[in-house]
């Protein structure tokens, strides 16, 4: 029996701006937005709340929608008992967070859908992810479910007391700061050596199935390798590069990665592509193309970036959150191809030299289909390659006219934030100034529609604002406007950079270091989130730190310095006690241990900046000084400007300069010996 046709009534979420909510518009649901009316709602009825989270491309929040909450006597159960609250957990990822914490310390798996049962104050009970229509595999039917949480609020309260009171407590004392922790250069190499005994050695990434593309993780091995001077850590993370670019989780036709990989060779995507994954894995890629020269990355990252433009980037310039992983009700299906359609779009020849190659068969590799993948070779010679390139653009062209998965078009600070940020550094290392065009127009969006004041917003749809911001918007907005000074040498990115930074210490900062999730004037929460550990993003204190070791070298102000220290300070026991966790603060405390400046003195407008600027972003800040006034009175560079009369580079670390470069391909080799 299938489940009757979706209402065409609509509820209150049609009001809403978030694509996310509006899928769920016409449930015969009484869905509530977030909100104060909510609650006031739950209280007035004296109701338990059912708390549904997801995102628009989780392929199990489309099942669950479809199974129960398009399904008019499901709704009724749910209408009758509870008040339901429908968030978008990419709108409101502190709501996510906290009731998703709460879900861990019951000891559930997390996972979206999240469903969360919390009393009518909002304080979370008992919850868990996907609840089935009807009972299988030993998991009550969701509206069983649904009446006995109904049934233990009306009948036995205690139980629900008792199991209240304690998750509260534990996540309160998940908040605690755990006392001062030392970590130097010593303690990151260890902690580098130990991950990566954690590899595949064949198939790159860590171990087993499900694969991530763990950016934060890679990032903290190719920082061990460079710190180190151990090729073997670099090749590493080279090595889970090359195989994700070669493998399904890649879109070998249109571009760009996808969320991760069922299995442990790359194969199989979860197919849905997000904002963040490609912001993070651009970064990688074009850091792994300048460094091993491999033509490969240099490739992807040109596809990635073309694959933004196409499909990701807003009439204004701005970037999309997501493409669903589901098109016609089906998982995958734009991706995949048959054997018979790509020789009907080929013709036989070609269709058996681009299957060779791309691993392709009349039987599939994917439940009877095949997804593209180059897993079995390397690229080939420029003929091949050449060949090769002219049938994809065949097939994406045939591709196009098929039903696309959903875009999710609303336009999240803190993940344009990641791209801009990624565009700026990988426009820089492969020689691609359209792409830090294409960030300054992002940059300026975000900069114009989405701030008020000082202070940023979160989430923008159909001229509509998510307002406050969120620690994590002002911290990758902060990171892109520090990217974007550095590419140009332009100050209003600074002074962007600062005024936000400003307002993010004024309404987010936490009293023992680090900062909260929420603002201290956003709408009320059960509790006010104060997350350390990264996530499928880095963790905002971690980008937060490195962005204060940026400002104190940018402005030549130790505050700036300082502060770093005093977060450093109140997260690092977070790290010790969960390294894996919290690699991003580790990243950071890389850059704080080892950042050199490269100071580009004199006017200088040609290849000893573009120079400075190749060098890999890691550990490295560029600073430009036309003069000597430009440079903070105790700098060791301003004792250059009296004995030069050609622009130079001086590479500056531990309070002292290597002698001017002025050759700009004698730079990487001062970098070397001069200031390490």
């Amino acid at each position: 029996m299938t489940s009757p046709a979706p209402s065409l009534r609509e509820n209150r979420l049609a009001r809403e701006t978030s694509p996310y909510l509006l899928q769920h518009r016409h449930n015969p649901v009484d869905w509530w937005p977030w909100g104060p009316e909510a609650l006031a709602e739950a209280k007035r009825l004296n109701r338990p709340i059912l708390l549904s989270v997801g995102y628009a491309a989780c392929h199990w929040c489309h099942v669950m929608a479809h199974e129960s909450f398009e399904d008019e006597a499901t709704a009724a159960v749910m209408n009758e008992l509870f008040v339901n609250i429908k968030v978008d957990r990419e709108e409101r990822p502190d709501i996510d967070h906290i009731y998703m914490s709460a879900l861990h310390l019951l000891g559930e798996q997390g996972g979206w859908p999240l469903t969360m049962f919390l009393t009518p104050d909002g304080q979370p009970v008992w919850g868990g992810t996907y609840f089935p229509k009807r009972s299988r595999f030993g998991r009550a039917a969701f509206v069983d479910v649904l009446r006995e949480i109904a049934r233990l609020f009306s009948e036995e309260p205690a139980k629900i007391e008792q199991n209240r009171a304690a998750l509260m407590e534990r996540l309160a004392a998940a908040a605690r700061p755990q006392g001062r922790v030392v970590i130097g250069e010593a303690e990151l190499d260890q902690a580098a050596a130990r991950l990566a005994e954690g590899f595949d050695p064949v198939h790159g990434g860590l171990g087993g199935a499900p694969k991530f593309p763990q950016a934060s993780l890679f990032e903290a091995l190719w920082r061990g390798g460079r710190r180190r001077r151990d090729s073997g850590l670099i090749d590493v993370v080279a090595h889970t590069l090359g195989r994700i670019c070669q493998g399904g989780i890649y879109d070998h036709l249109g571009g760009g990665f996808a969320r991760y990989s069922v299995d442990e060779r790359w194969l199989v995507p979860h197919f849905e592509k997000m904002l963040y994954d490609n912001a993070q894995l651009l970064d990688l890629v074009a850091l792994a193309a300048a460094e091993t020269k491999n033509p490969l990355f240099g490739l992807r990252a040109r596809e990635t970036v073309a694959w933004l433009t196409r499909e990701m980037t807003t009439p204004d310039g701005a970037f999309c959150a997501s493409l669903d992983a589901d098109s016609e009700g089906e998982e995958g299906k734009f991706y995949v191809w048959s054997f018979d359609e790509i020789e009907h779009v080929l013709g036989r020849d070609d269709a058996l030299f681009f299957a060779a190659h791309y691993d392709v068969s009349r039987e599939g590799n994917f439940e009877g289909h095949n997804i593209l993948n180059r897993l079995r070779g390397d690229l080939q010679d420029e003929a091949t390659e050449a060949r090769l390139a002219a049938l994809r653009a065949k097939l994406l062209s045939v591709r196009a006219s098929r039903v696309r998965p959903g875009l999710d078009d609303k336009v999240l600070a803190d993940w344009n934030g990641l791209m801009i940020a990624a565009l700026t550094h990988a426009g820089l290392l492969l020689g691609e100034p359209e792409w830090i065009a294409m960030a300054r127009r992002a940059f300026d969006f975000v900069a114009a529609a989405m701030t008020r004041g000082d202070r940023l917003g979160h989430s923008w749809r159909d001229g509509r604002l998510l307002f406050p911001g969120l620690a994590s918007d002002h911290a990758a907005m902060i990171r892109a406007a520090l990217a974007l000074h550095e590419a140009t040498g332009e100050r209003p990115y600074l002074d962007r950079a600062l005024a936000w930074q400003a307002a993010f210490d004024r309404h987010h900062a936490h009293q023992d270091g680090g900062y909260y999730l929420t603002a201290d004037d956003a709408e009320g929460l059960v509790v006010r989130p104060f997350v350390t550990h990264d996530d499928a993003t880095p963790n905002p204190n971690g980008l937060a730190a490195q962005n204060l070791v940026r400002l104190a070298t940018l402005t030549g102000d130790d505050r700036w310095r300082d502060a770093a220290d005093r977060l450093f300070d109140g997260l690092l026991p977070h790290a010790a006690s969960n390294v894996y966790g919290h690699l991003s603060i580790l990243n950071a405390l890389d850059l704080r241990l080892r950042a050199a400046e490269l100071v580009v003195v004199g006017d200088d407008t040609g290849d000893l900046t573009a120079a400075a600027l190749r060098q890999p972003f890691l550990d490295h800040i560029v600073l430009r000084a036309r003069a000597a006034e430009d440079l903070p009175d105790l700098h060791p560079a301003r004792a250059a400007f009296a004995s030069l009369s050609v622009p130079a580079v001086l590479v500056c670390a531990g309070g002292r300069c290597s002698l001017p470069v002025t050759d700009a391909d004698a730079l990487p080799a001062a970098i070397e010996s001069g200031a390490r």
